[in-house]
C-alpha cells in the first residue's frame, strides 16, 4: 500500500527522522516558553531609577509594566500564527512543497532563539522581536511537520508514528533542558561569574539545538507531494474558503458548535494559566529560579498521569461531563492562586494545574474529534479547531496583561481569568443538555 507515492511499511527510518524534528524543537517549548526565559525575562526587564528597580519598561518609545509586555508579545506572535495557519495549511495541501516551508519557518525560529543570547536590559525592543519571532518559527514549522504525517504513514501507523515523535520531543527537550539548569543553577561549574550569561547561552544552544536536529528529518523527508484537488481559489485566500466552509458545517450541528464555543472561552483560561505562570512565580511571589523549574517539572510529571485519569473518566462519564468537571476544577484553581501567598501554595497548585493541564488538552481534542462528522477534510477540521484555540491565546494573553497594565497587579489578571472558564462552563451545560436531546430523540448531530 502507498500513500501519496511514499511506501510507509518500508519506511521505519523516515518515521524517525520525521520524530527527530519533535526532539529538535521541542526545547523551545520548555526553556522558552516555560522555564528559563520567563524567569530571566522577569529579571532583566526592569529600569533602574535611583539605585531603585521598577517593573515599568520603554518599548519603542512606549511605557509597559514588563509582564505586560510580555503578555502582548505572546498575544502579537499567536495573532499572526492564527492568521498566516490557514495560508500555510493551504500552501502545505496543494504545492507540495512542505520541506522549504518548514526549513523556513526552522530556521526563522531558531535564530530567533540564537538572537536570544544578546536579550540583556539594554536590548529590550531586540528581545522581544527575537521572542516574537520564536513563537512564529515554532507553530509554523509544525504545520508543515504535521502535514507529512499522512504522506509517510498509512493509516494505520499514524498513532504510532505520532506518539513516537511526541516520546522523542519529551526527551530531547528535557535532555537539552537538564544541560541548560547546569549551566543556570550551578554556574560556578563552569567558571560563569556574569548571573546573565548563563541563561543567555541557554538560549543559544535551543537555537543550535533545534537547527541542528532538524537537519536529520530535512535530510531523510522527502520534498512533498502536491495534492491531487486543486483548488478554485488562489493559495493566499483558499485556507480561508475551507474555514469557512467548516464553520457553514459547525453551524448545522448544535452539539460540536456548543462544544467549539465553550473550548474557545476556557482555552482563553488555560493556554494564559501555562504561559503566564511562570512570571506569577516569579514576580508576584518572588520565587528563585530554581524553584520556578522544578515547578514546572512537576507539572509535566503530573500532566502524563492527567491525561491517563481523564481519558479514563471520560470512558466511564462521557467526555462533555468529564471537561466540565474539568473547568470547575480549574475555577477553583485560580480562585486559589488569587489568595496565593506563598511557595508552597505555589506548589500545591502547580501540582493541580499539572493534573488538568494534561487532561484537558488531551481530552479537548479527543472531543473535537469525535463530534466532527465523518469526512475526509480532517485537516480542514483541525485547522478550524487550531486557529480557534490561537485567537482564544491571543485574547486570553492580551486580557492578562491589560488588565495587569491597568490596575498594576498581575493577580487582578487571574480574575478575567475566572470569568473566561465560567463562561466556557455554562457553554458547556448548553452541550450537554443538547447531547441529551439529540440521544433520546435518537438523531443525528446535523
Amino acid at each position: 500500500m502507498e500513500t501519496n507515492g511514499i511506501k510507509p511499511q518500508s519506511g521505519k527510518k523516515l518515521h524517525t527522522a520525521w520524530a527527530m524534528y519533535d526532539w529538535a524543537n521541542s526545547a523551545y517549548n520548555l526553556v522558552i516558553t516555560s522555564t528559563i526565559f520567563p524567569a530571566y525575562y522577569a529579571a532583566v526587564a526592569v529600569t533602574k531609577i535611583d539605585n531603585k528597580e521598577s517593573d515599568q519598561v520603554m518599548f519603542f518609545g512606549h511605557k509597559f509594566l514588563n509582564t505586560a509586555l510580555f503578555d502582548y508579545a505572546l498575544a502579537a506572535a499567536y495573532l499572526i500564527i492564527a492568521l498566516l495557519s490557514p495560508i500555510l495549511s493551504s500552501i502545505a495541501d496543494y504545492k507540495g512543497n512542505k520541506k522549504a516551508f518548514m526549513q523556513l519557518f526552522c530556521y526563522l525560529g531558531s535564530l530567533a532563539c540564537c538572537g536570544l543570547y544578546f536579550f540583556d536590559s539594554s536590548t529590550l525592543e531586540m528581545g522581544i522581536i527575537f521572542f516574537i519571532l520564536a513563537a512564529i518559527g515554532y507553530c509554523g514549522s509544525l504545520v508543515f511537520y504535521n502535514a507529512y504525517l499522512p504522506e509517510i504513514a498509512v493509516e494505520a501507523d499514524r498513532d504510532r508514528v505520532s506518539a513516537k515523535g511526541f516520546s522523542y520531543g519529551y526527551i530531547g527537550s528535557v535532555l537539552l533542558q537538564l544541560i541548560c539548569f547546569a549551566f543556570v543553577l550551578k554556574p560556578e561549574w563552569f567558571g560563569i561569574k556574569d548571573a546573565t550569561f548563563a541563561p543567555r547561552l541557554s538560549f543559544l544552544l535551543v537555537g543550535l539545538w533545534w537547527m541542528g536536529f532538524a537537519q536529520i528529518p530535512f535530510f531523510k523527508l522527502p520534498k512533498g507531494m502536491p495534492a491531487e484537488k486543486k483548488t478554485d481559489h488562489n493559495l493566499l485566500s483558499n485556507g480561508f474558503h475551507e474555514l469557512n466552509k467548516v464553520w457553514q458545517q459547525i453551524k448545522r450541528m448544535p452539539v460540536l458548535k456548543s462544544y467549539l464555543g465553550a473550548f474557545f472561552f476556557y482555552s482563553m483560561g488555560v493556554q494564559t494559566v501555562m504561559l503566564a505562570a511562570t512570571l506569577f512565580g516569579s514576580k508576584v511571589l518572588n520565587l528563585e529560579t530554581s524553584q520556578l523549574i522544578a515547578t514546572i517539572l512537576v507539572i509535566q510529571l503530573v500532566a502524563i498521569a492527567g491525561a491517563i485519569l481523564m481519558s479514563r473518566l471520560s470512558e466511564k462519564f462521557g467526555n462533555l461531563k468529564v471537561l466540565l468537571l474539568v473547568v470547575f476544577i480549574w475555577i477553583g484553581v485560580c480562585i486559589a492562586a488569587y489568595y496565593t501567598t506563598t511557595a508552597t501554595e505555589f506548589y500545591i497548585i502547580a501540582a493541580v494545574v499539572g493534573l488538568i493541564m494534561g487532561g484537558i488538552q488531551s481530552l479537548s481534542r479527543s472531543t473535537y474529534s469525535k463530534l466532527m462528522p465523518e469526512t475526509r477534510d480532517t485537516a480542514s477540521f483541525f485547522s478550524f479547531y487550531d486557529v480557534t484555540e490561537k485567537l482564544a491565546i491571543v485574547i486570553g494573553m492580551f486580557s492578562f496583561g491589560f488588565i495587569e497594565q491597568i490596575t498594576g497587579s498581575m493577580r487582578n489578571s487571574i480574575i478575567s481569568l475566572i470569568g473566561f472558564f465560567a463562561v466556557g462552563a455554562l457553554i458547556l451545560m448548553v452541550a450537554i443538555g443538547r447531547e441529551k436531546t439529540k440521544l433520546h430523540a435518537g438523531i443525528a448531530d446535523v
